[in-house]
């Protein structure tokens, strides 16, 4: 799945983000492209869940 998430901006963000995923999914594959803000996931998790992670840990995200 692909998600924009406009609120990153560094590398600390993008930090952030994938161990917001990687805690719904330890074994997602996290792709951070800063300058797009478009995370790229590859996982078995409901995009509901990460996008619910990603939100409550400051990262509100949009589905692409």
């Amino acid at each position: 799945m692909k998600l924009l998430i406009n609120s990153m901006s560094c590398g600390g963000c993008a930090r952030g983000v994938t161990a917001s995923i990687k805690s719904i999914d330890e074994n997602a594959t996290v792709e951070v492209n800063l300058d797009s803000k478009v995370v790229t996931v590859d996982t078995n998790a409901s995009s509901d869940k990460i996008v619910e992670a990603l939100a409550e840990n400051g990262f509100p995200a949009q589905v692409q």
